[in-house]
């Protein structure tokens, strides 16, 4: 058959044809109902300026290939990185299987404790909630709907931010809107900088140049108890305070931040009634043996779909 052009091209995609050729061999399917979710990556975000430096977001947003825009649950995901300079894109693989899940995410920069000691990360993690508020129009987000995740240094923020909500801390940026969140989820984050040298570590963590110094200001932990009080988020548990879901996860065999961090933050949140879980990943190092597979990734998935619904 002689192929000729058309004269116009289609502009109503219902009214688009099917292709009706099937050359032997070739094996047809038909597809799922659910086809599925892309991800728009939108890069390098400035959210705040602070400590001389402009602050980025890297912003996930799920949508339905040829359906309307719709609004999704957001997670604020803050990278650990001993609270120095974080590697964000880092992050971006493992977000991107998250937002395929549906569920918006914001990667947060924050500020390096070299630049500004604590509370500047949790500072920083607040005005970004609030940032992703004040925008959520813009990327397609349900305001009411968001949870928090960070690995290590990362893990500390996001329970310090979770835990303190709008207490403690006063911030310029956003003042008017709640950092409120639905649940966190902490991976292996330190929890007490005055007591990981208690247990084993193949670093220290009491120095003036460990990153528990670096987060106090550059001084020796032990020596500066009043600087360390501030920085433990079960210093901020009680019956009284309303506390979002926790998820806690830790290896057993974690060389930077001891297991232990996570067992006293655990019995300190049953203690006050809070709702928690608990998974201990069985020979799981800071961050590997496990962490990137599909059970663990699984787990804090479904956590955030139950809560964030």
């Amino acid at each position: 058959m002689e192929k000729r052009p058309l004269l116009e091209p289609i502009t109503d995609i219902e009214k688009f044809p099917l292709a009706s050729e099937l050359p032997e061999g070739c094996i047809p399917i038909t597809l799922e109902d659910d086809p599925g979710l892309g991800v728009r990556y939108t890069p390098q975000v400035v959210y705040s300026h602070r400590a001389g430096l402009d602050l980025h977001l890297e912003i996930l947003s799920p949508f339905t290939w040829n359906a309307p825009d719709a609004d999704y649950p957001l997670l604020v995901y803050v990278p650990g990185s001993a609270w120095h300079k974080q590697e964000t894109l880092g992050s971006l693989g493992g977000m991107m299987n998250v937002a395929r899940e549906g569920i918006a995410v914001a990667i947060v920069e924050y500020c390096p404790s070299e630049n500004a000691p604590f509370p500047a990360q949790m500072e920083d993690t607040k005005i970004a909630i609030r940032f992703m508020k004040e925008h959520a129009k813009e990327y397609h987000v349900d305001a009411s709907k968001i949870g928090l995740w960070g690995d290590s240094s990362g893990g500390h923020t996001v329970l310090m931010t979770g835990i303190t909500g709008s207490d403690f801390f006063p911030i310029d940026g956003y003042a008017e809107l709640a950092p409120a969140v639905k649940c966190i989820v902490d991976w292996y984050g330190p929890v007490d900088v005055s007591t990981m040298n208690c247990d084993p570590s193949m670093m220290d963590h009491h120095g003036a140049e460990s990153p528990e110094g670096y987060l106090i200001g550059r001084v020796p932990v032990l020596e500066h108890p009043e600087l360390v009080a501030p920085t433990v988020p079960t210093n901020y548990i009680s019956e009284e305070r309303a506390i979002p879901p926790i998820l806690i996860m830790h290896g057993s065999r974690d060389v930077l931040v001891p297991f232990r961090q996570s067992c006293d933050l655990y019995e300190v949140l049953k203690k006050n009634g809070k709702e928690v879980t608990f998974y201990k990943l069985e020979g799981g190092d800071h961050g590997w043996r496990g962490f990137a597979g599909k059970a663990a990734q699984k787990i804090v998935i479904d956590f955030l779909k139950k809560h964030l619904a």
